[in-house]
């Protein structure tokens, strides 16, 4: 993963993003029709920051003119990073990496320095994954003068899906996206490596050409202007056009401050359906239970999240609930009771009301339902959990409490945890915010440190969970 941007000191330092978009799949992207002519269509430079939430074939920018004439930059159904250019019908270029991209923890800086009328193709076309150049390529099919659609007057240039047949949706996040109009730059135009060489993002102080553009959906609205989602804040104004995206969809998980969500890799019985960026998981009809883990772990420090509950059908199962796991009994294939693993191997606060540590429940607090939003902070320097109901602390429980434990529904043992729900085979679902909200929030609070946005007020001395907050306090 990306860690946040410390020096020698360990304290923050350099240019710091602010804002993602999230793309959910089916349908939702940015497009924009160029009216003015290219300074170059052989010659030119796009840079993003990206979080893969979805594996397998998936678009990042693609431009067509005709059906005969389209770029694609794609991951593959082998999730290789390709960039496609086809004039008349037949590839001009074709350049697929040998590396795959299968975190959806981390976030990936990708360069595309181009420039066609160069003699070779390791020249003419450079791919840089986290600043370093990627030599090692599984394909690399070149052709001299190429010319390119992206950002070409009177094409179609879109972000999040491949235009030439409109499909392969991204699902993810893109942050901090750049097209440099008739210049071939390299990575380090847009990042370096901080003292404890991680790469890291920096400001671009080059110009853009006469198309360029830079995107860092700072602004919520779904016009093609400057105060949309889409908008251009290179000076350039070339705004680009918002389908099927929403204010919830600009985050701030970001290459400088990355944010959990649920990880869809790590296996379980029944697997559930994730999207809105894996922050929100539906569970199936039919079948057993499971048990979606966060992307972190924690072992030490405070850290609060809210999980909104949505049901789709009768509840009527007590196993149903969020909380924690323990990361060294997690299991995900055992026998019938052992795969139900935050209901086995967790402590949980379930829709009936009760506190449950591992198969043993206890009277706690208030039933919940569809709509209802559920607060948890947990401390793991005391090993205490407390929850609360739309915003309703449960158990007049007090979570700056410390060893006491005030109201608290479990005292835990030391370990590592994942963050988690649980859900069976009644088709319920579960949005989940770790400061990254995929729902609506009608208030807006944050942690003492300015990191997340959440429906309710964060208890003193607990921290959204995201890299930062981890550095300083997990």
């Amino acid at each position: 993963m990306v860690f946040p941007i410390v020096g020698g000191d360990g304290k923050p330092t350099g240019y710091e993003i602010e804002n993602s978009l999230r793309f959910g799949g089916g349908n939702s992207y940015l497009s924009r029709q160029f009216s003015g002519a290219n300074t170059s269509r052989k010659t030119f430079t796009l840079s993003c920051w990206l979080k893969r939430s979805e594996l397998g074939e998936r678009a990042i920018i693609g431009a067509t003119t005709t059906s005969n004439f389209y770029d694609n930059i794609t991951f593959s159904s082998t999730d290789q990073l390709d960039i496609n250019n086809v004039a008349s019908g037949s590839d001009a270029i074709s350049f697929k990496t040998s590396m795959k991209f299968r975190d959806v923890s981390a976030w990936y800086h990708i360069v595309f320095g181009i420039d066609t009328t160069q003699a070779s193709g390791s020249d003419g076309i450079k791919i840089y994954i986290n600043g370093v150049l990627q030599t090692s390529l599984a394909t690399s099919n070149y052709t001299q003068n190429a010319t390119f659609e992206i950002g070409r007057d009177g094409s179609t240039t879109n972000i999040g899906r491949r235009p030439s047949n409109s499909d392969y949706y991204n699902v993810g996040y893109l942050s901090d996206f750049y097209y440099i109009d008739g210049q071939q730059k390299a990575a380090s135009d847009f990042g370096e490596t901080n003292d404890n060489g991680v790469w890291i993002p920096k400001k671009y102080d080059g110009t853009y050409g006469n198309n360029g553009f830079k995107l860092e959906f700072k602004q919520t609205g779904t016009s093609q202007n400057s105060s949309g989602i889409g908008a251009d804040t290179s000076g350039q104004d070339e705004h680009f056009a918002v389908t099927n995206l929403a204010a919830t969809d600009v985050t701030t998980d970001t290459p400088t401050n990355n944010f959990a969500t649920l990880n869809p890799l790590i296996p379980v019985q029944q697997v559930p359906t994730y999207s809105e960026g894996n922050t929100k998981v539906v569970f199936k009809d039919g079948g057993n239970g499971c048990s979606p883990l966060s992307t972190f772990a924690v072992n030490s420090g405070k850290f609060y999240f809210e999980a909104k509950f949505v049901e789709t059908s009768v509840v009527g199962r007590g196993a149903i609930g969020v909380g924690i796991v323990d990361a060294d009994k997690y299991n995900p294939y055992g026998d019938a009771d052992d795969a139900f693993d935050l209901e086995s191997f967790g402590y949980s606060y379930t829709t009936d009301g009760h506190a449950k540590t591992n198969n043993s429940t206890s009277s706690f607090g208030s039933t919940y339902a569809s709509g209802d939003i559920i607060s948890v902070a947990v401390d793991f320097d005391n090993r205490q959990i407390y929850y609360s109901k739309n915003g309703t602390l449960q158990n007049s429980g007090d979570p700056t409490s410390g060893a006491s434990g005030t109201g608290s529904a479990h005292n835990f043992s030391v370990g590592t945890y994942y963050f988690s729900v649980y859900g069976y085979q009644d088709e319920n679902s579960w949005e989940m915010n770790f400061g990254n909200s995929p729902f609506s929030i009608s208030s807006g609070n944050s942690d003492s440190r300015g990191y997340g946005n959440f429906e309710y007020a964060v208890p003193s001395g607990y921290y959204s969970l995201c890299t930062k907050n981890l550095a300083e306090y997990g």
